[in-house]
């Protein structure tokens, strides 16, 4: 069965036919999801999803694009949500430089808290960064986060980087980009890379895989991902369905 290890159906973009979406993706083969906190209030939706659905499992934090409005209430409103036996991560969490806002030193501030906090509860760690490759390692190394391990969410970088994560442990998070035409990088680190450790994700509402390019993403669609890191490693979709979805429950710590 497909493990989409990282999909927002708490997003509004789900809040006309959210149930039905939910049906119609355990009828298309999809077994478990984890739905991914960006904020307080994303997080508090993706546990309630997980109390309603037995397939579905959270992950709570907060976005590094979300943390300008944070207060150490934050932390405390997480470090006991964290005890809740369906919260199976620590995320999104990250750097995201893409923007100028919020300002890079207040992201790296509740990076560091948000990491700080997964050490403490014993919690693999959900990771987004973009264009901040160096701050996100080097925070991520003086802070020995292998102790915990994680996903590298929506990986987007080189096979060096790619290298240094697998090496501390991480698994890559590989979506519908690897079906574009000029995803060159990220198809070199699929191919590189141990099956063993890659991890099938949507980041549905978005990022959906070609032919749904600039639609609404969904788990369904990780199919055609499945399929096409199958060309790459020269084995069956099949396989890569049911290596990602064992991979995944390792990741989550679900037995």
């Amino acid at each position: 069965m497909i493990f989409d290890t990282h999909v927002h159906y708490d997003d509004e973009a789900f809040d006309q036919d959210r149930e039905a979406v939910l049906q119609r993706i355990r009828e298309d083969g999809v077994g478990m999801i984890a739905d991914i906190g960006a904020d307080i209030a994303s997080s508090k939706k993706a546990m309630e999803l997980s109390e309603q659905y037995n397939f579905i499992y959270a992950v709570v934090g907060v976005h590094p694009s979300e943390v300008e409005p944070m207060q150490p209430s934050d932390i405390a409103w997480l470090r006991e949500m964290a005890k809740k036996p369906k919260v199976v991560a620590i995320g999104e969490i990250g750097l995201d430089y893409h923007y100028e806002e919020p300002e890079r030193e207040l992201q790296k501030k509740w990076f560091k808290a948000q990491l700080e906090l997964a050490k403490e509860v014993k919690l693999p760690v959900s990771i987004h960064s973009r264009e901040a490759a160096q701050d996100t390692l080097t925070i991520m190394q003086q802070m020995d986060m292998q102790e915990t391990g994680g996903v590298i969410h929506c990986f987007s970088y080189g096979w060096e980087m790619a290298k240094i994560y697998l090496d501390m442990g991480f698994y890559l998070g590989i979506g519908g980009v690897v079906t574009f035409k000029n995803a060159k990088k990220l198809k070199e680190v699929v191919q590189k890379a141990p099956l063993e450790r890659i991890v099938l994700e949507t980041d549905g509402p978005y990022l959906a895989p070609e032919p749904f390019r600039g639609k609404r993403n969904m788990s369904s669609y990780l199919t055609y991902v499945a399929e096409k890191i199958a060309e790459l490693k020269k084995i069956t979709p099949e396989e890569v369905i049911q290596i990602t979805e064992q991979n995944a429950k390792r990741l989550y710590h679900i037995s």
